[in-house]
């Protein structure tokens, strides 16, 4: 259907009436050109008589083009039919860890070996984008916890925001307990509905106001679900003054902190010590039973106002260029 936005805007329409009677007509005082001496003889026209003999399509066209410009300054749309939203997945929010550690190299993409954060944001960027339905955000944390994107429909701006994400963006340390408390902030005002929290890290919590175990108690009390990944190899090659060496690059990961977090909200927490184990964790993740939401619906809208706008253009260029013609007959009659 048709509405109109503004309809206060037809209030304009008796404006030009308005200005007809408040503005004086400007008066004439021009010298007449020829004297004659036998004024009786000439017949005397009348003003009336004049103004009948003008043809009535210049008002005409002035009014119709006045009440294009109105009709367009009314905002006329167009609404079409209600469309539901996809609504039937669940609130989802993915905190990466971006402290210094995440820059060891130690995960294999595509046979190349890459660091722990470009594993993450290949593999979890494939992750959000099969979350169709979901609203999906996304939290970085290092010595602080920043919400870099909040819950969305729009998954590729997310997926984005991830792959830009950097080492030591947000510092060098790891505040896991500042995460979790900065999701219970944004999410837990919905008692009603289920909500998911994927925290993914590869140390201990280093920094931070909040413990991470008593944010996780906050979390259970909102209703919110944590699942954990605690991610690193167990064991690498390393080049030293003593030769080649293998060492534990995951000797600092806190797997007790975070089981913990993940039983205490009713999560799990997972181990990712390579690339597949990692694809492996988002795709049992991904299985989880979708939240029931209420539907959403939306009408889409096209704006109109170009149609009375164009026309009332075209009748006043019609009109302009009919009485400029009339003028130049005048002046050549």
């Amino acid at each position: 259907m048709i509405q109109l936005e503004w309809l206060w805007a037809f209030a304009l329409l008796p404006l030009p009436l308005l200005l007809r009677y408040l503005i004086p007509t400007a008066k004439s005082q021009q010298d007449a050109a020829l004297h004659v001496p036998f004024i009786e003889d000439f017949q005397t026209i009348d003003s009336r008589t004049l103004r009948s003999k003008q043809s009535p399509w210049p008002l005409l066209l002035a009014a119709l083009a006045w009440l294009c410009l109105v009709l367009a300054a009314a905002r006329p749309q167009w609404i079409g039919e209600p469309i539901e939203l996809p609504t039937s997945g669940r609130d989802l929010m993915l905190a990466v860890d971006l402290s210094g550690s995440m820059d060891t190299a130690d995960f294999k993409l595509s046979g190349r070996v890459v660091n722990r954060l470009k594993a993450t944001q290949a593999i979890a960027g494939e992750f959000i984008q099969h979350r169709v339905g979901d609203r999906v955000g996304l939290i970085l944390f290092g010595e602080q916890a920043y919400l870099q994107t909040p819950l969305t429909f729009d998954r590729e701006t997310v997926r984005t925001l991830l792959y830009e994400a950097a080492i030591g963006l947000a510092g060098q340390a790891t505040a896991i307990g500042d995460a979790i408390g900065l999701m219970v902030k944004r999410l837990g005002d919905k008692a009603d509905v289920k909500q998911v929290m994927i925290l993914l890290t590869d140390g201990a919590n280093t920094a931070g106001e909040v413990s991470p175990i008593k944010a996780a108690e906050l979390a259970a009390e909102k209703g919110l679900k944590i699942y954990t990944i605690g991610i690193g190899a167990d064991e690498m090659i390393v080049q030293s003054l003593f030769g080649r060496q293998r060492v534990n690059p995951s000797a600092d990961l806190d797997e007790k902190t975070l089981t913990t977090i993940a039983e205490k909200t009713g999560g799990q927490y997972f181990r990712a010590r390579d690339s597949e184990e990692l694809l492996k964790i988002y795709d049992l993740i991904d299985r989880l039973e979708p939240i029931e939401q209420d539907a959403e619906f939306f009408r889409p809208m096209r704006a109109l106002y170009i149609y009375p706008l164009g026309a009332g253009m075209a009748l006043a260029t019609i009109l302009i260029l009919s009485l400029s013609m009339n003028s130049v007959r005048r002046q050549h009659g």
